[in-house]
């Protein structure tokens, strides 16, 4: 009976234990950010430098819509794009490649907050960037010191498929060895939305009402009790 009653009382402590495990256990593991309009305010950095390669040629500069569709896509296609018309678009690709990036870097602006975030974030959450970016992100962070604060970075060069397509996400979720509703995704596009939706990721707009989810911030101030938000809404 002395051991039946020691049994059950093992028993009942290590529900508890286990209930007292589940209820502390921390639903969203990581948080990804974009880079542009995310962490950097870099749209006229954007202008600068495709102006120029525009101006490099001879050509006029970016009209707006030019202007919105560069701050989204990967630079191979931004450069088809503001090329489209004219035959000069592999020369212009050619030297993108090897231009001096480090003058445009100073027009981007860091986001206010970003770095206190970060280091707050890094302390519960491993952290991540997914961006199309090509070859100029890691000089961007690595300048902003940002570098030692991400365990993985995903640029346009990593993957076969750019965003929106999800293989960005998945990389990085892989590497994490994390489920989809174990991250957040934080973007300020449409191409942002869209791939998070093709991940399965929880996603964040920053800086844009017009996007079509329930988490939305104008300020790094408000993420960290968006995501405590989050974590009590997932099932």
């Amino acid at each position: 009976r002395n051991h039946l009653k020691w049994a059950h009382s093992q028993r009942k402590s290590k529900l508890q234990w286990t209930k007292k495990i589940m209820g502390n256990r921390k639903k969203i593991s990581a948080v990804i950010f974009d880079c542009d309009g995310v962490m950097f305010d870099s749209r006229q950095a954007n202008v600068n430098f495709y102006n120029h390669l525009l101006d490099r040629f001879d050509l006029p500069s970016m009209d707006e819509k030019e202007t919105a569709f560069v701050h989204m896509a990967t630079g191979s296609d931004s450069v088809k794009h503001i090329f489209r018309k004219t035959d000069y678009f592999e020369k212009a690709e050619a030297y993108r490649m090897q231009v001096d990036y480090n003058p445009f870097i100073r027009d981007m602006l860091i986001e206010p907050g970003l770095i206190t975030l970060l280091k707050h974030l890094k302390a519960e959450y491993r952290l991540g960037v997914a961006t199309n970016r090509s070859n100029t992100i890691e000089e961007v962070l690595k300048q902003n010191g940002l570098t030692e604060l991400f365990e993985i970075v995903i640029s346009s060069l990593d993957v076969k498929h750019p965003k929106p397509h999800p293989e960005a996400l998945l990389k990085i979720l892989e590497f994490f060895g994390l489920p989809s509703m174990e991250a957040v995704y934080i973007g300020d596009s449409s191409v942002d939305y869209e791939t998070a939706e093709a991940a399965k990721v929880p996603f964040i707009a920053f800086k844009n009402d017009h996007l079509q989810t329930p988490y939305k911030v104008e300020s790094m101030d408000e993420i960290v009790g968006v995501l405590k938000e989050m974590e009590k809404s997932i099932p």
